[in-house]
């Protein structure tokens, strides 16, 4: 099928339908329609494995399964099975379910370095509950973010830093400093500025590129000697880097991390988990001023608690981190070959680590494009490819990795067709696919 072929009049349709009631027609702004070619919006029926169906009937080979949330594959069995028998027994209580203390008990049997953790429906929740505990132990106001990575919370803490901050008074946003990943002077410099203001450094312990050697053992020392709280976002580190995070990979232990995404392979559930001291400070058997710190009426729902169960168990059991590496390894090199081959290979990147793949498109210039990655979507697309990313599930077969390198090489020709003209407009077939944080719409 050419990409002239390729229509999806459902799931236009559909699209339309959404709009028309919920703001930016989709619940998760990395989902939205204007993240991918015009009228190639798929709205999905349903997915098994590593496989998606669309509302037209079209099935795609899927990458970055729920923003990085189904890293098992969908309805993977094991899952299904606790969520299934936990359902039928009741899913919500007005007091703690023993699920409660299985679920904690099995979460910190993965995570030896936290003492304590408490469970919640998202990750935005997660990480400003850091936050808060975070100024409540200090006594301070600033919060210190990576300016590398690109997301946190929901919360005007962080939202106040983005071109999307509008409705956020100016006063909040001054409360957050920002400091560049792999610079310790950078972080020491912003510490020694705002000295006795910081309550906190915040930020993924890795992402596209390793941790420098020493460096989350230097924002450890840093930390300690400034008397601010370390916290490590592993929303998407967390299994995918080592069962216990990036902190059981690097030996770094932060005072207070947050987990989600994979933590539930697409049901609902995150967890902020660190020390007790700290954590307690949320309890009721401390002497000090009662924290805030998580209340949430489902956060622990008992189908979700016990799909965490599941997922943990299954990564252990079977090994689940090194399948995802494996996998990743042989989808980049297979990309990384494919582009090369077409003689686009110092356009078309592929960055991360293997567990957490990414694709950069650059133009004729080698800067980054928004034309030619919906050029590049359009024919992953049309290819019966759905990548936002390279980020692997587990479900994925090596069929699946050599059908969608295959897919790969037929867009990689057409690329280099593009860069030869330095217009790639002539493929792209209506508007270019835009940023997520961006002031207008």
């Amino acid at each position: 099928m050419t990409t002239e072929e390729f229509r999806l009049p459902r799931s236009r349709a559909a699209n339309e339908q959404l709009h028309a009631m919920v703001p930016g027609g989709a619940h998760t702004y990395a989902k939205g329609d204007d993240q991918y070619p015009e009228n190639l919006a798929p709205v999905i029926s349903h997915g098994l494995g590593a496989h998606v169906w669309d509302v037209d009937g079209n099935r795609y080979i899927e990458y970055g399964s729920g923003l990085r949330s189904v890293s098992l594959g969908h309805a993977h069995p094991r899952v299904l099975e606790a969520v299934r028998r936990e359902l039928g027994r009741g899913s919500n209580f007005v007091r703690p379910s023993i699920v409660e203390v299985e679920a904690a008990e099995r979460f910190l049997a993965t995570v030896p370095t936290a003492e304590m953790v408490k469970f919640a429906k998202n990750g935005s929740d997660a990480t400003t509950a850091a936050v808060r505990l975070a100024r409540a132990a200090t006594g301070r106001p600033r919060v210190a973010v990576c300016a590398d990575h690109p997301f946190f919370s929901v919360d005007d803490w962080f939202i106040s830093t983005t071109p999307m901050s509008a409705g956020i008074p100016a006063a909040t946003d001054e409360l957050t400093v920002a400091f560049p990943y792999g610079d310790l002077a950078a972080v020491e410099e912003l510490l020694v500025r705002y000295r006795g203001e910081v309550a906190c450094l915040i930020l993924e312990p890795a992402t596209y590129t390793e941790p420098p050697p020493g460096y989350l053992a230097g924002l450890r020392e840093l930390a300690d000697r400034h008397g601010c709280v370390l916290v490590f976002d592993e929303m998407i580190t967390g299994l995918r880097w080592s069962e216990a995070g990036a902190q059981g990979l690097y030996g770094v232990v932060p005072d207070l991390s947050t987990f989600g995404k994979a933590l539930g392979n697409g049901f609902a559930v995150s967890a902020l988990a660190g020390r007790r001291d700290l954590m307690e400070r949320g309890g009721l058997r401390h002497s000090g001023d009662r924290v805030f710190l998580l209340s949430t009426t489902h956060g622990a729902e008992t189908h979700s608690l016990a799909a965490a169960m599941a997922v943990l168990t299954t990564y252990a059991e079977e090994g689940i981190t090194a399948r995802l590496h494996a996998l990743g390894e042989r989808l980049a090199a297979g990309v990384r070959d494919a582009a090369a081959g077409m003689g686009v290979g110092e356009h078309l990147l592929v960055r991360g680590r293997a567990s957490n793949l990414v694709f950069a498109t650059l133009d004729e210039h080698r800067q980054p494009s928004q034309r030619y990655r919906t050029l590049f979507l359009r024919l992953l697309l049309t290819g019966g490819v759905l990548a936002p990313s390279f980020v692997v599930s587990s479900a994925l077969g090596e069929a699946d990795i050599d059908r969608t390198v295959e897919v790969v090489a037929r867009a990689c020709a057409v690329y280099r067709k593009a860069l030869d003209a330095a217009d790639p407009t002539p493929w792209l077939a209506g508007r270019p696919v835009k940023p997520v944080f961006r002031r207008l719409a």
